[in-house]
């Protein structure tokens, strides 16, 4: 496959039935491997690439399961079982397991999303094998203990509070239901309080035992590390002779956005009206995602944006004001966030609307195009500078079947974005019209 100057090659050898491919860019046309590929016999998809003059190694594995495979009387179930595993495993206390990377230097991270539940390290590249060990027990081995759930179950109800002492936390959730409404892309990652209180040991046991196993895994390093060292870590910690596991597709219903309209959360206990206006946005594998992530950007990704300068700077309506947009396999979400005092707050939103329907109905001028093109240029090259970064970029090829591209690929990309697609991308997600609002404060606005 050929992008512009930059050629990519494709290497694959069968060694004892992996399937192991070498993927990478090389401007000068020799064979250049970056990114390297191992769909092991198990299941297992391992992915790794080496960057020159690290001294450390992020090291992740990304479960496909979460929020979005949740029946509604089991939301937050993924949530749950993601802290329960840190209460101890086969051969580690939980304090054990909080010591185990932290006293070498290194980190220990967990988060759960709507699409993959992730446990990922970060230490220095001597250490990769004690964290493989560390993840690979807290998926495969945790105790699961009924006197730990009651614990920790605390701990989640805490934090579902403090969520709901954060209107710029708990806004999202209120916009994310108002969009998808009953589909679990609406479902609070957390759960609710009557989900949590009602799950119990078996709902925990099930899911680990149907999703955490090395058929539904996949695993990302980057860093100073080798594939064949990687494999053979993997391979002394247990990973490689692990069952494949329950393959069983998880039944998604197919996902529709609401139609635009307005709701609103009335909180007397607070100073400001908080307010996000949007909606469906674009796919992961859409090829539109540069020219949206262009539009994105210069309307509310930084101090120079649009949104920024108007609402903020021009009109002294809001502290707070700036885009946001996530991405997944089959839709995706953005819009607009801000908050401001009540009583200037249907103005602010205003302001924001008149931004977002000029852009809409006009597209971006050919300067703000070259600019925005050399922001997201300059956004793209910084972001691939760390590790964790790198390893990120790795497994999304395996989680959502992309290519692997270089960092000059991608800028290639950028520059490709042309003012037709932004125009029609721009009037497709953009216009406020077709968004859906909400707010929440003492006052409403429409």
């Amino acid at each position: 496959m050929t992008t512009g100057s930059a050629r990519v090659a494709i290497v694959v050898d069968a060694v004892d039935g992996m399937a192991v491919v070498a993927i990478g860019a090389d401007k000068q046309g020799a064979e250049a491997p970056q990114l390297h590929r191992t769909d092991l016999p198990n299941g297992l998809t391992v992915l790794s690439e080496a960057v020159p003059g690290a001294r450390s190694v992020a090291f992740g594995a990304w479960v496909r399961a979460a929020t979005l495979h949740e029946r509604p009387e089991e939301m937050g179930v993924s949530h749950l079982l993601e802290h329960m595993v840190f209460k101890g495993t086969r051969t580690r206390s939980a304090q054990e397991i909080a010591l185990s990377l932290e006293t070498l230097g290194g980190s220990l991270d967990a988060y759960t999303e709507r699409e993959h539940t992730s446990y990922q390290a970060r230490v220095l590249d001597e250490h990769l094998g004690e964290a493989a060990s560390v993840i690979g027990e807290l998926i495969f081995e945790p105790l699961l203990k009924p006197e730990d759930l009651a614990l920790e179950r605390k701990v989640i109800l805490e934090e579902i509070s403090m969520v709901e002492d954060t209107p710029d936390d708990i806004i999202f959730d209120v916009h994310n239901r108002a969009v998808w409404g009953d589909h679990p892309h609406g479902y609070a990652i957390l759960g609710t309080r009557d989900t949590v209180k009602s799950l119990d040991i078996p709902h925990i046991r099930a899911l680990q035992e149907r999703a955490y196993h090395p058929g539904r895994l996949v695993v990302a390093a980057s860093g100073r590390v080798e594939h064949d060292q990687l494999l053979e870590v993997l391979d002394r910690a247990g990973w490689l002779t692990r069952a494949r596991g329950d393959m069983t597709p998880f039944a998604l219903d197919p996902v529709e956005a609401a139609g635009p309209h307005a709701e609103h959360v009335k909180r007397k206990d607070i100073a400001q009206t908080h307010i996000v206006l949007g909606g469906q946005g674009i796919a992961h594998g859409d090829s539109r995602r540069y020219a949206f992530a262009l539009i994105d950007m210069l309307l509310g990704g930084g101090m120079s944006s649009r949104l920024f300068q108007r609402v903020r700077e021009e009109l002294g309506l809001a502290y707070s004001v700036h885009t946001f947009s996530s991405a997944f396999a089959d839709t995706g979400v953005h819009g607009v966030y801000l908050a401001t005092a009540p009583e200037s707050a249907q103005e602010a939103l205003d302001a924001v609307r008149e931004v977002l329907r000029e852009v809409a109905s006009e597209g971006l001028p050919e300067a703000d195009m070259l600019a925005g093109k050399r922001q997201l240029r300059g956004q793209l090259v910084l972001s691939m500078e760390g590790v964790s970064s790198r390893m990120y970029r790795a497994a999304t090829t395996a989680l959502y079947g992309e290519p692997f591209r270089s960092v000059d690929e991608q800028m290639a990309l950028v520059d490709a974005i042309d003012e037709d697609t932004v125009r029609d991308v721009a009037r497709d997600f953009f216009d406020p019209d077709r968004h859906i609002l909400v707010s929440l404060g003492p006052k409403a606005v429409r």
